[in-house]
């Protein structure tokens, strides 16, 4: 792909002068549009060669375009936080929202590269990490975002010449660093890692734009004009049809009617107290060894997740763990991919998260009430098990519980609520609403156990008839699983 960009034609200075009040006022036409509209968020990735101007790239775009509807994201060595993460996490927080454009220069390509050209990762590491971006760049581009991606390329011998002439300038020196004269020397080994990863994650929902940037002003117009067609095309085009959905699974496994129950509960408290401590003790030993846990709470409406939260709570360090209530989405998490508001959740190395419903919201409520449509949530299955999926291959400790009861005990419970004063609280319009649907629900929930349930992430369903069976049950899943999770 390197070789497909045509050959920058310098452009003398009157052209310069004649073509740029025009681009820049088309830009900003079509940036304003973009924001009145908010429709879809632009994501604009500025990467290739050192020397390549990528900088001055960028700050070109912020001269033509409006800053205030622009972020621009730089990316230097991991902090502590970001590398505590799974690699694309410091990437989901920067996300531009519908109407805005964000600019990331260097992005996600960058890592995957480095480490690989440095010989510090093996070409596994290296395809799986490219395999991750294609699936981000898909999701991103399923949900509407317009991404366009540019590689400024240079061929070895402009990259020499670039980095002489800068570091011979007073004024431009500082900008050449000894990292970039090593990775002029590894220039044999960045051009085949660089086209890889190109070709790997090139689509129609995300192509690649090759300039060669030789020639300062032919790589700013190019950049320019091209990024001008995309946002035009878009505006201006009919809506994109949605992506194709997954074909759907059948038959799907009644996971619901398969659960079974525990044995008959001993003597709560004394076991209460035992796995309480000894989940309190193995979270302290995850704290040290910099192990973190996600649990998810799924279930119906009364099923009890709450007392399950708070019985497992009660035996962490209040400083060691965040729980997450998942409600309807505000209107900046309604601007972003659903999964945006989850990342940003993810917990550093040594702590835990409890989500209190999840991101399965877009496979049940959403699904359910129509919220979303069914490309979306199909779509979501395979979104979700790739999220998932780099938790795991981070090193942090899932767990899934769906806490299950029939609807008889559901009513039993939506009936003592109502009539006791201090529970009313619990009990809501929709919550009888939802009861109308159970029967779509229990079909929804049996599809996502089955389409979500892997060896890194399998769901447990919790019989939650009895409360005091389903918080031991719980309290001893976490627990068995944090201890195989550490040393």
């Amino acid at each position: 792909m390197l070789d497909t960009a045509a050959p920058a034609r310098p452009v003398p200075k009157a052209e310069w002068a004649e073509r740029v009040p025009a681009l820049r006022a088309a830009l900003l036409e079509a940036q304003f549009e973009l924001q009145e509209a908010a429709a879809f968020p632009v994501v604009v990735i500025v990467s290739g060669a050192d020397g390549a101007g990528k900088g001055d790239t960028v700050n070109r775009l912020h001269e033509w375009l409006d800053p205030r509807g622009i972020a621009t994201h730089v990316f230097g060595p991991l902090t502590d936080d970001e590398r505590d993460r799974p690699p694309l996490w410091r990437f989901w927080r920067t996300l531009p929202a519908r109407g805005r454009i964000g600019l990331f220069f260097g992005s996600w390509y960058t890592d995957p590269i480095v480490r690989r050209a440095y010989r510090e990762s093996g070409k596994a590491e290296f395809d799986r990490g490219l395999e991750r971006i294609a699936a981000f760049e898909r999701a991103l581009s399923d949900d509407g975002a317009l991404i366009v991606k540019f590689w400024l390329h240079l061929s070895k011998k402009s990259q020499r010449a670039r980095l002489a002439e800068l570091a011979g300038r007073r004024r431009t020196r500082w900008r050449v660093t000894p990292t970039d004269w090593k990775h002029l020397g590894l220039y044999d080994r960045f051009r085949p890692l660089s086209e890889r990863a190109l070709r790997a994650t090139h689509g129609p929902h995300a192509r690649w734009v090759v300039v060669d940037a030789a020639d300062d002003r032919h790589r700013d117009i190019t950049v320019g004009e091209t990024l001008l067609r995309a946002l035009r095309a878009r505006l201006d085009g009919p809506p994109a049809p949605p992506p194709p959905s997954p074909a759907r699974r059948r038959p799907v496994p009644d996971a619901l009617g398969s659960a079974t129950r525990p044995g008959p509960a001993g003597d709560y408290k004394a076991e209460r107290d035992e796995w309480q401590g000894r989940l309190s003790r193995l979270t302290r030993k995850a704290h040290r060894e910099g192990v973190a846990t996600v649990l998810v709470f799924e279930g119906w409406d009364a099923a009890g997740k709450g007392g399950v939260i708070r019985r497992v709570t009660q035996a962490i360090d209040a400083r060691l763990y965040t729980v997450v209530p998942i409600a309807a989405p505000s209107t900046e998490e309604r601007a972003h991919h659903y999964l945006w508001r989850f990342w940003r959740h993810v917990p550093q190395a040594g702590h835990l998260t409890v989500f209190d419903r999840s991101w399965y919201g877009r496979v049940l409520v959403e699904r359910v009430e129509g919220f979303a449509g069914e490309d979306q949530w199909r779509r979501a299955y395979g979104e979700i098990r790739e999220f998932e999926r780099q938790l795991a291959e981070h090193g942090i400790v899932l767990l899934k519980f769906w806490l299950h009861v029939s609807p008889e005990e559901q009513l039993r419970r939506f009936q003592e609520r109502a009539q006791t004063p201090f529970k009313r609280h619990k009990i809501t319009a929709e919550d009888w609403r939802n009861r109308e649907k159970w029967g779509p629900y229990v079909e929804a929930v049996n599809e996502m156990i089955a389409e979500t349930s892997a060896e890194e992430a399998p769901w447990e369903v919790v019989p939650a008839e009895d409360k005091q069976e389903a918080r031991l049950r719980i309290l001893k899943a976490v627990s068995r699983r944090l201890k195989r999770a550490l040393r």
